[in-house]
């Protein structure tokens, strides 16, 4: 069987490693980057090039910034004392675009998975602990994700901060704005009964 070009083998061969790109579509955007304008290209590599060069982690929360601290962290018109744990950065965005939440947050790199071989020291649990006992916090919202790994994830940081005196909070479960409640399957129908509230 022919193969590729090298060039063209190599960039499919990179593009698979992305997360959710599988091999059809790896191909698909190798071709469709070789119909590109050269210019485009270029941008693109470099857009690449930039965001390894120029973005580091902010040395507080573990957002993605160009400066450290951070933009949330070093804002003074945030509530300092509510800190909002999530498991990755773009978690960290999906809250920030409710406009809802003034507070900071803590970003953990990940959820406990023994499986796959994250466990407490993997993740950045220690870092927040650090910042309970040195900051004036009184209060910790878990917000990881509603998986088995969120859900381990959230009971372990609650426990060991169930030793301090703050408040411990988990974000609701609950069902999506628009849907329909028989097309809602049972666990989140019974956890959005759980975390119902006075109204």
């Amino acid at each position: 069987m022919r193969q590729y070009p090298k060039p063209l083998e190599r960039l499919i061969s990179e593009l698979k490693k992305l997360p959710g790109v599988g091999l059809k579509t790896a191909q698909r955007l190798a071709f469709h980057i070789m119909k590109m304008p050269e210019e485009e290209t270029e941008r693109l590599a470099r857009a690449i090039a930039e965001v390894k060069k120029s973005l580091t982690y902010c040395s507080i929360c573990g957002n993605i910034t160009e400066t450290d601290p951070c933009e949330i962290c070093s804002d003074p018109e945030r509530d300092h004392s509510t800190i909002c744990v999530v498991e990755e950065p773009d978690d960290l965005w999906a809250l920030e675009r409710t406009n809802r939440y003034n507070g900071v947050y803590h970003v953990l790199m990940g959820a406990l998975s023994p499986m796959d071989g994250i466990t407490p020291d993997k993740l950045r649990i220690r870092e927040l602990l650090e910042r309970v006992n040195n900051e004036d916090v009184k209060e910790v919202i878990i917000a990881t994700n509603h998986t088995t790994e969120g859900e381990a994830t959230a009971m372990f940081i609650a426990n060991l901060l169930g030793k301090l005196n703050i408040k411990v909070t988990r974000i609701a479960y609950g069902i999506p704005m628009g849907g329909d409640l028989e097309y809602i399957d049972e666990v989140t129908l019974a956890k959005a009964l759980e975390g119902r509230r006075e109204i």
